[in-house]
């Protein structure tokens, strides 16, 4: 163990940027007791730096989480106010979520619903009730024309009995990022289903 330390600081001592070029570092490393002169002062600095950074985006993260909680209550209170579900999700769906586009997708006839092939959507969703990805070749078949917009789409499995999805398309990630986590939209998911069903 003496000699690894040994030569840790003989690295350090011929490569002094180091850290400075690698910050993350900071993430592992223990700070010292006190401030023992500015070079010391300034490793603190960093090291403050970087947990304010992890801080920030955490909260970050946790805002972004709490608007698409708030933007899915919205749809849903939308959802009940209004008569025609298909409709409703095309219209109100995309300036209430901040998305470009939305529609229903089935694998049978479905009032105002994109049809798929039989199979679509297991293939797709492999038993996940909610799928958030880059756009990808299959856009065309699940957006028609809202597939040029489709930079980043959502896909949200309606549990109902026959197989469906509650699509959604954005050119900003930030509209559709995982971060946000997919509680809400599986929710969402389950109250369009619900709407479909009265």
């Amino acid at each position: 163990m003496a000699r690894a330390g040994s030569e840790v600081m003989a690295y350090l001592r011929a490569h002094p940027g180091f850290l400075a070029e690698h910050p993350e570092l900071y993430d592992v490393l223990t700070p010292p007791a006190r401030v023992h002169g500015a070079a010391m002062a300034d490793h603190m600095a960093a090291m403050l730096a970087a947990a304010r950074a992890r801080a920030g985006g955490i909260v970050e993260s946790r805002r972004a989480a709490d608007g698409m909680q708030a933007r899915v209550q919205d749809a849903v209170l939308a959802l009940f106010a209004g008569g025609d579900v298909a409709e409703t999700v095309a219209t109100a769906f995309p300036s209430l979520l901040g998305i470009d586009a939305a529609c229903l997708c089935a694998e049978t006839a479905m009032g105002g619903a994109r049809l798929m092939p039989l199979g679509t959507t297991e293939r797709i969703m492999a038993g996940r009730p909610v799928l958030i990805r880059a756009g990808t070749a299959e856009a065309a078949s699940l957006h028609g024309e809202a597939a040029r917009l489709a930079a980043h789409e959502a896909l949200i499995r309606l549990p109902l009995r026959e197989p469906a999805l509650l699509a959604l398309v954005a050119r900003d990630q930030r509209a559709l990022d995982p971060a946000q986590g997919s509680g809400p939209l599986a929710f969402l998911g389950r109250a369009v289903a619900a709407a479909l069903r009265r």
